[in-house]
């Protein structure tokens, strides 16, 4: 047998494997194959890559970055679905050491056996953006990739200042990426069928914009900015600063209107507040 999963054999390997999807996993399977396919062409996916998988599931994903990369890592929680996957692979024709399955939790993982270069992913709703801010920060030959995550989840990751829904996501992404959208996905093509919409987010990563040093406290900018978006700058920093005046002047020495909120500001502005703090 080759080819991918079809939605009749994905039923029959849960039950085989008594696995009922999770809320708790954010686990809705992919039993489209075509899907599968676009979302690997989207990731520009090629033979010389080394894909790697977050949160395979059954496999669906797996076996159309098969089809493609010169090897795909998965990183798959639950054991009864890691430990199948291989076999999965091997009846559709692929080459077992293709495919490197690890059974542990992603936000967890420090280091892979091989250097990943695409990220693909059907992140779990609950905890996609925390799972792709960190393996953008851990492995830093991931070069691009495509995530499908919630469609206001993606809204949020994509979305520019000033925008309703422009928060710390979008910048801390940034920090590593350009993201953009790659479309979105039907609801039927999940099973189970979930009450949400999903869409597809495509990065590029870019070069580092400063250090690991810098990194944090900018992300700590970032998180006190956004932890009540209504405020003023001044009054959302004044406990980094030690006050509402003396944040208020360092905004202003860091070329910034302490007026303005932080939904109205880019990663730049973000950075340029960091580097007159750390002064």
């Amino acid at each position: 047998m080759s080819g991918l999963l079809g939605a009749a054999e994905i039923r029959e390997i849960a039950e085989r494997l008594d696995v009922r999807p999770t809320k708790k996993l954010g686990q809705n399977f992919v039993v489209d194959a075509n899907t599968c396919r676009r979302i690997v062409k989207a990731a520009d996916l090629t033979d010389q890559d080394v894909a790697l998988e977050i949160g395979p599931g059954l496999g669906s994903l797996t076996l159309a970055m098969l089809e493609v990369a010169k090897s795909v890592v998965a990183i798959e929680i639950d054991n009864r679905l890691a430990g199948e996957l291989s076999n999965t692979a091997v009846r559709h024709g692929f080459d077992a050491n293709k495919l490197t399955v690890i059974t542990q939790d992603a936000m967890n993982i420090e280091t892979l056996p091989i250097d990943p270069t695409v990220l693909i992913a059907n992140l779990p709703y609950n905890v996609s953006v925390p799972v792709l801010l960190r393996f953008l920060e851990k492995f830093p030959t991931l070069t691009g990739g495509v995530v499908m995550v919630q469609s206001e989840v993606a809204d949020r990751l994509i979305a520019k200042p000033g925008s309703k829904v422009y928060g710390s996501p979008s910048v801390k992404a940034n920090w590593w990426a350009d993201l953009t959208s790659a479309g979105s996905v039907g609801r039927s093509i999940f099973w189970p069928v979930p009450n949400v919409d999903s869409s597809l987010v495509k990065f590029i990563r870019h070069k580092a914009v400063g250090d690991e040093p810098l990194r944090k406290k900018t992300f700590a900018i970032i998180d006190a900015a956004f932890a009540q978006r209504r405020k003023m700058l001044r009054a959302a920093l004044s406990d980094l600063c030690g006050g509402s005046a003396a944040a208020s002047e360092l905004i202003t020495a860091a070329g910034i209107d302490p007026t303005v909120r932080g939904e109205a500001l880019e990663l730049t502005d973000f950075i340029k507040i960091a580097i007159t703090l750390s002064k």
